[in-house]
């Protein structure tokens, strides 16, 4: 059984203050369930250890007693112990190489592991996550960078007003901020150089589903990607002249909002086929970019689409060096990259940036990054921690989310089979390693280390 829940301190970086379980739940898991909770003191917990410690919970450096070990992004390898159970976002299913000396050392040491983005349903659809905050922070910050790109090309707008998310006191306050920005363009209107600006975000799920809930704070229509592939939708000629941007008797006060999803970005290799959903998501290999004909028509691309490294792309390095070649400058200004996979599916973001310096601008013709919004290239904002600016109300809904599995924890036999032990089925699906064995639906990591 489990008895005893230690909850380790977050120290991947100086944003990270989010929580797995908020003070409330530990009060709960406490009072209601009879689990001991400890966690390692923190002074950048976004709740203060006090509260912790009025819930009922302990707070010490040394958690190794305890029977599971959970936190939120990856467990230093030093902080592993032989037999161990641990339950945190590991990072390790597409063989990502920075994870594996970790992912091997837990399976050395004969560990269990279960990754919270492997807890689903029997339709396989994700029970805990935090993209949806991912989303809403990660629009923020996009907002932010086109003011920013915009200001740098002479155009004056209401989007310069908008700051990063974690400078917001909460996300209401970042609502109003925004919805404010949107009352301005309801009376000016976007500058006619500028028109038609175009949103487009790249997936459906929960990041996208945040992203577009801040997004929907703005005047806009929605259109489909098919009226935006047709000929009667044109950009018009792109200015860089202050003069003619800030006229706003020559503005239209609404932006074009379109949502991606799979049909639209990828294409089948075979030209006689048609697209069909089930087999791209078992073999993706089977597809390539149908993307490209969208990307001169977009001022921002928002991807939240989850990739894979036998996906195809979103824009690959040559597609980047053809809508940005010399002399030519392209409509596509800024590129939220929420998803922020390292040369995934925006090829060319090769690096993580962070809170306090979110973007960078990327060069197709020397293939170099240089930081903030100015130079020749697209604008690319790639937080990869994005729920840490919003970690108040990311981790309450996490800790909801994940609460209804703890009684079951609590009674599993941690040293049986994976079969006999205990586990529901939404958990048994989150093993990845159980006593130092991959789980049947995980033996091809075993090819990763």
């Amino acid at each position: 059984m489990i008895k005893k829940i230690g909850i380790r301190r977050e120290d991947k970086n100086k944003w990270e203050r989010r929580v797995p379980l908020a003070p409330g739940d530990v009060a709960r898991l406490v009072s209601e369930h009879g689990l001991s909770i400890a966690l390692q003191p923190s002074t950048l917990r976004i709740f203060p250890d006090e509260a912790f410690i009025r819930a009922g919970a302990k707070i010490s450096e040394n958690i190794s007693d305890c029977d599971l070990l959970i936190g939120v992004k990856e467990f230093p390898i030093s902080f592993f112990r032989p037999g161990g159970m641990y339950m945190f976002f590991s990072h390790t299913i597409k063989g990502q190489k920075h994870n594996m000396p970790a992912l091997k050392r837990l399976k050395e040491l004969k560990c269990s592991l279960l990754d919270y983005e492997r807890i689903t349903d029997d339709k396989g659809r994700r029970l805990v996550f935090f993209g949806y905050y991912a989303g809403l922070a990660g629009m923020i910050d996009t907002l932010w960078a086109l003011g920013k790109r915009l200001r740098v090309e002479g155009f004056q707008t209401p989007f310069e007003r908008v700051r990063l998310a974690h400078e917001y006191a909460d996300l209401a306050e970042a609502r109003k901020a925004i919805s404010e920005v949107g009352e301005d363009l309801k009376k000016n209107g976007v500058p006619l150089s500028l028109q038609p600006l175009v949103m487009g975000f790249a997936g459906y799920g929960n990041v996208s589903r945040g992203a577009q809930e801040i997004f929907d704070l703005l005047p806009h229509r929605a259109i489909t990607p098919e009226e935006l592939a047709s000929e009667g939708l044109h950009s018009a000629t792109v200015a860089t002249s202050a003069a003619s941007a800030t006229n706003a008797t020559n503005a239209t006060n609404e932006i074009l909002k379109v949502v991606f999803r799979e049909e639209h970005t990828v294409r089948p290799k075979d030209r006689g086929a048609i697209f069909n959903l089930r087999e791209f998501f078992g073999k993706p290999e089977k597809y390539e970019t149908g993307f490209r004909k969208f990307l001169d028509k977009l001022t921002v691309l928002v991807n939240c689409i989850f990739w894979s490294p036998s996906a195809p792309r979103l824009i690959t390095l040559e597609e980047a060096d053809e809508i940005w070649r010399p002399r030519k400058t392209a409509k596509l200004r800024v590129i939220g990259d929420i998803s922020c996979d390292l040369g995934g599916a925006i090829q060319f973001t090769t690096k993580e940036t962070q809170p306090d310096s979110p973007i960078f601008v990327y060069d197709p013709q020397t293939r170099e990054m240089k930081m903030g919004a100015e130079g020749f290239g697209p604008v690319v904002m790639a937080v990869d921690n994005l729920p840490c600016e919003v970690s108040a109300e990311s981790s309450k809904e996490f800790s909801r989310s994940i609460m209804p599995f703890f009684p079951d924890l609590a009674k599993i036999d941690p040293g049986a089979l994976l079969h006999e032990c205990g586990l529901p089925p939404e958990l048994k699906r989150a093993v990845l390693l159980w006593n130092g064995d991959f789980a049947p639906d995980y033996q091809y990591m075993e090819k990763f280390i």
